[in-house]
């Protein structure tokens, strides 16, 4: 369906708009023209009209003249050419005849007009007569005579009834001239407003076309004056004054995007530099409990292996394998502290956690694996899944039988791991707290969080999530990597960690 002309007209091009307006007003001249035409032919007619009685009246006497001359020629010298004019006259005189009045009449016009039309009837019995003895060679004097003698009376009776007719036409006349001054005015209001309609159809035309580019005119100078606080122009039309304030918006919205990057930089920027001096206070913390709680590597490795040996020597089979399995979890933990890991390498070291754990509290701990028989090979940083785990296992063994489930699978484009237990749940303030934190990248309030671990032992609080947390977010540069929700029947805490499959 074709758009409305108005609706259209926005989308065309300059030059189309151009052409448009130039065409627009000389059909609007055109029209003023023929409207003149028009009007003035009216005029000439109305005025023709007042004194047609008398044109007709004058052509009538012209015929009888030339009626009586062509008889008098025929009777003189007989020719062709005489009773050929004769006829013709004779003829237009009858059928005006048939015009005129035919009975007497009250009205001074219409009874003259009956005088005429008997006196011109005799005139033509008699000339016919005339010609008809003429041409049987008979005496034609006596019908010459009379036709001449009527054709007397007949021509000042057609003066009298041309004065009467002049008379009453020139009443008419009168009043058509007062009509044709009425039209005269008429048509001085109409060629005014057509003429003031050209004016504002090419004053809207062309309005609609440099309005926007003094529009753009402003915001231009506003921008020079660095005024990037100006309204977007927002137009719909595909025209080139469309085109270049659609570029001068992108261009304004670009300048605005530019500038708040710089400042979200700026602002980054002292937020780095405040964590930065945080981060080295902890970090001095963190070397001092180091040193005071410090233990060679090499002579716990030595003192454990000599202690599984005894064991496989005794007999202990049992006892062997726990040692091995604890010599494994923590050569794993001294060994990836500054490294990254995958996340197979991390479900193996679960593996040897939980084995420790159930050692010690034996079949209080129930703990399920759902870990589909393939190789994860995407990283993540190092001791990850181990401190969830244990959180889960020591809020899940506050009820009278802990249960801790692992599961990994793949959707939607990442490696999904859940780790929860049927602990008595997260408190949503400390869960929020914690979440908020850690995704804003701000190291929290230690004292607080040390507060809500001797608060209650229900809570699931501690420096080792808030870390495992911060670690993800720095690694992976996003937010959607980790999350702590309710199980589905709101029981207990689930923690979940979603690693990119292509990282």
């Amino acid at each position: 369906m074709k758009k409305p002309i108005l609706k259209a007209f926005p989308n065309k091009s300059l030059r189309w708009k151009i052409m448009f307006s130039i065409t627009m007003f000389f059909i609007v001249i055109a029209t003023s023209i023929f409207v003149t035409m028009f009007i003035d032919q009216y005029a000439l007619g109305v005025i023709g009209r007042s004194f047609r009685s008398n044109e007709e009246l004058n052509s009538f006497s012209n015929d009888i003249v030339l009626a009586e001359n062509a008889l008098e020629t025929y009777i003189n010298y007989r020719t062709y050419e005489s009773i050929n004019n004769y006829y013709i006259a004779s003829n237009r005189v009858e059928y005006f005849c048939q015009t005129m009045q035919v009975f007497p009449s009250t009205d001074e016009i219409r009874h003259q007009e009956y005088i005429v039309h008997q006196l011109a009837l005799s005139f033509l019995q008699h000339t016919s007569k005339a010609v008809s003895a003429h041409r049987a060679n008979r005496p034609v004097n006596e019908n010459y005579q009379k036709s001449l003698q009527v054709y007397q009376f007949l021509v000042n009776e057609i003066s009298r009834l041309n004065i009467l007719y002049m008379k009453k036409n020139s009443t008419v006349y009168n009043f058509d001239r007062n009509n044709v001054r009425l039209i005269l005015n008429f048509y001085i209001v109409f060629f005014l407003g057509f003429f003031m309609l050209l004016l504002l159809l090419l004053y809207a035309l062309i309005g609609s076309m440099t309005k926007p580019l003094a529009e753009i005119s402003d915001v231009a100078l506003r921008v020079a004056e660095r005024d990037f606080d100006v309204p977007l122009f927002n137009r719909e039309s595909h025209d080139e004054i469309g085109n270049i304030c659609r570029a001068f918006d992108r261009m304004i919205i670009s300048i605005r995007e530019y500038i708040d990057t710089i400042w979200e930089k700026a602002r980054t920027e002292n937020e780095l530099r405040e964590r930065e001096m945080e981060m080295q206070a902890l970090y001095a913390d963190a070397q001092l409990k180091a040193f005071q709680s410090q233990i060679n590597p090499h002579f716990l490795f030595n003192t454990l292996n000599t202690g599984a040996q005894l064991a496989m020597m005794e007999g202990a089979d049992k006892t062997c394998y726990f040692i091995e399995q604890t010599s494994d979890f923590f050569r794993y933990n001294i060994q990836q502290q500054k490294e990254d890991a995958t996340i197979s390498d991390e479900l193996g070291m679960v593996d040897n956690f939980v084995y420790i754990m159930k050692v010690r509290f034996g079949k209080r701990l129930e703990f399920i694996k759902d870990v589909p028989q393939e190789e994860f090979m995407q990283h993540l940083p190092s001791m990850t899944l181990q401190p969830l785990v244990e959180n889960c296992i020591q809020h899940g063994l506050q009820n009278a039988r802990g249960k801790v489930e692992l599961k990994v699978q793949r959707i939607d484009g990442f490696v999904e791991i859940s780790i929860s237990d049927n602990g008595s749940g997260f408190n949503s303030e400390v869960k929020e707290k914690l979440l908020d934190a850690a995704r804003r990248g701000v190291t929290p309030d230690y004292t607080e969080i040390k507060k809500e671990e001797k608060k209650s032992t229900d809570e699931h609080t501690g420096i080792g999530l808030i870390n495992v947390f911060l670690r993800l977010r720095l690694y992976f540069h996003r937010d959607d990597v980790f999350d702590i929700r309710s199980n589905d029947d709101g029981q207990g805490t689930k923690f979940i960690i979603r690693i990119p499959e292509n990282v």
